[in-house]
């Protein structure tokens, strides 16, 4: 019969973890077999078991830590900010600029801003903290004629979104949107922290002038799971509350 020990041990910590605040750093799989007098095989497999539960997250060659999983929320209601969402969920947003230059813009992205392949664009790569751990690599595409010092205002400026108001007069909002799991190629990982071939959240966007309706800004975002739960908001209003039944004449053809 299979050995249960790492569940318990798994179910003991995770009442312990409960009370802890989100970064706590995790006892290591030494402690752990040394505490409760298991091998390293049973401790490696209980915090495996706490990880499957989301309850830490290993961050490669920092430890393992105690996780919060956030909502975060795509919606037309909602400011396509990174920081504004991560805010809006009780956790601590921050945003590190890897890359800023202006290159050609590629044929795919062209296409949703709206602008002929080989346009002048401002390329952003940046990694997004929550709490102070890695929860997303993203890269994103703004045509140069729509803040020409874009580039220079991100030495300064955490916020994409914040810089494009002030720099180009303009008014971001969410006018397209795509979420789905899948592998991120291999840069990705390192940037997160997490092990190669392992699903993340990708998610695409298209932000437009909420005046003009002049493509902005093309997004392209990697997401670990452990971080972040996405959720997808559409239609005007929400489901209605438990234990109430639907009206029949909001279902045209039914009665």
């Amino acid at each position: 019969m299979k050995s249960t020990r790492y569940l318990e041990i798994a179910d003991q910590l995770a009442g312990e973890l409960a009370d802890c605040r989100p970064g706590t750093r995790v006892a290591s799989e030494h402690d752990i077999a040394a505490r409760f007098g298991v091998g390293r095989a049973a401790s490696r497999s209980a915090l495996q078991e706490l990880e499957r539960r989301l309850v830490v997250r290993r961050v490669q060659g920092a430890g393992t830590f105690v996780n919060r999983r956030i909502d975060y929320v795509i919606s037309h209601d909602r400011q396509p900010s990174f920081g504004a969402t991560v805010r809006a969920a009780g956790a601590v947003p921050r945003s590190r600029v890897k890359v800023t230059e202006r290159m050609p813009l590629p044929a795919e992205p062209a296409l949703l801003l709206e602008v002929p392949a080989g346009t002048p664009v401002h390329h952003v790569i940046r990694l997004d903290y929550i709490d102070d751990v890695p929860a997303g690599w993203i890269q994103e595409w703004i045509p140069v004629e729509v803040a020409a010092d874009l580039d220079l205002a991100l030495r300064t400026v955490e916020s994409l979104e914040l810089a494009l108001r002030q720099l180009g007069r303009v008014q971001p909002v969410r006018s397209w949107c795509r979420v789905s799991l899948d592998v991120p190629p291999r840069v990705v990982p390192v940037e997160l922290g997490i092990d190669q071939g392992i699903p993340v959240w990708h998610i695409e966007s298209l932000s437009r002038d909420a005046d003009s309706g002049r493509p902005l800004l093309y997004r392209e975002a990697w997401n670990r799971t452990d971080a972040v739960r996405v959720v997808v908001e559409l239609g005007d209003g929400g489901p209605p509350p438990a234990g109430t039944a639907p009206d029949p004449a909001t279902f045209p053809g039914r009665s």
